[in-house]
């Protein structure tokens, strides 16, 4: 059962995900909502005893620069192909992490949709 804390990060991240084109969430094996495009993950969230996690894709140059920030850190087991986490986001870093993830989805999305994504935001 999901805390009400917790819950509230949820719909916040879904807000985000979901408002991107082609955006799906599913449960995955391990109990984690996953968000994918195309059949691709670009973030994944999950609860632990320290709370909410929220992960996402990145490239190595984001990844390095994103690290040194101290409420960043590699996501296990999937870190070394970039991705990123956060643990229980506060208020101030949802901006920050809404255009993260935008790039995340980026990164995952097939081109058609890259394009009509940059076409619609420039």
């Amino acid at each position: 059962m999901i805390s009400q804390e917790n819950a509230g990060m949820l719909e916040t991240l879904r807000t985000i995900c979901l408002a991107l084109p082609e955006a799906v969430e599913i449960v995955d094996g391990f109990g984690h909502k996953t968000f994918k495009v195309n059949g691709k993950s670009f973030v994944i969230s999950g609860e632990s005893e320290k709370g909410f996690n929220v992960s996402f894709k990145s490239d190595r140059e984001s990844q390095e620069l994103l690290l040194q920030k101290e409420h960043f850190f590699k996501t296990p087991y999937i870190g070394h192909h970039g991705w990123v986490s956060i643990q229980n986001p506060a208020g101030e870093h949802w901006n920050e992490l809404a255009s993260l993830i935008q790039e995340a989805y980026l990164h995952a999305a097939p081109k058609r949709l890259v394009k009509q994504w940059m076409e619609s935001h420039n």
